[in-house]
């Protein structure tokens, strides 16, 4: 179907993206670093919300690439003397997923986490136990070494989804989603 296999590769990977716009968030309850339960997106109605999710160790790495920009742009207070600063009043949230064999580690690897995270972040890193199986045809997850981003509306609704490391050009088409 492609002559250029890079180009189908990167055609499949917008596609499943795209074709998750429109549809509601499944529900994922999950814990964070402060062992506060919060289940996804029904504790953050009323808010837009960033959700990026990772299910392997790659995936993990990639996503923690979001974490200081996406903090800084979405959760940090403005800097009350810059003009070009905005207050967006959004819910983000980053979720390792713990699926399969990886279960077992849940506990273990939260409490290496705390040791080592920013603790301004630990609100905002959100521990899923479970199935992703739940999760792969309603979200789309077709590569299981790449972080998933989703921008939910007040509703929970997905009205973007990209996928990879953070980047100037993913964060802007974020923002560009996003009401003032």
């Amino acid at each position: 179907m492609f002559k250029n296999s890079a180009f189908g590769i990167l055609f499949l990977i917008s596609f499943t993206s795209i074709a998750q716009v429109g549809n509601q968030f499944p529900l994922i309850e999950g814990e964070n670093l402060k062992n506060e339960f919060i289940n996804l997106p029904t504790d953050t109605k009323g808010k837009h919300t960033i959700i990026g999710i990772a299910f392997s160790k790659k995936a993990e790495n990639d996503l923690k690439t979001w974490f200081s920009p996406a903090y800084n742009q979405f959760i940090k207070d403005p800097d009350k003397n810059s003009i070009f600063q905005i207050d967006y009043d959004v819910n983000l949230y980053f979720v390792p997923m713990f699926t399969g064999a990886k279960r077992p580690a849940y506990k273990a690897t939260m409490e290496k986490v705390k040791k080592t995270i920013d603790r301004r972040l630990e609100p905002y890193v959100l521990f899923y136990k479970g199935k992703v199986k739940d999760y792969e045809e309603s979200l789309g997850f077709d590569e299981k070494d790449i972080p998933y981003f989703y921008l939910l509306d007040q509703e929970g609704k997905i009205i973007y989804a990209t996928t990879g490391r953070y980047s100037d050009r993913k964060m802007q088409e974020i923002i560009d989603q996003l009401p003032f």
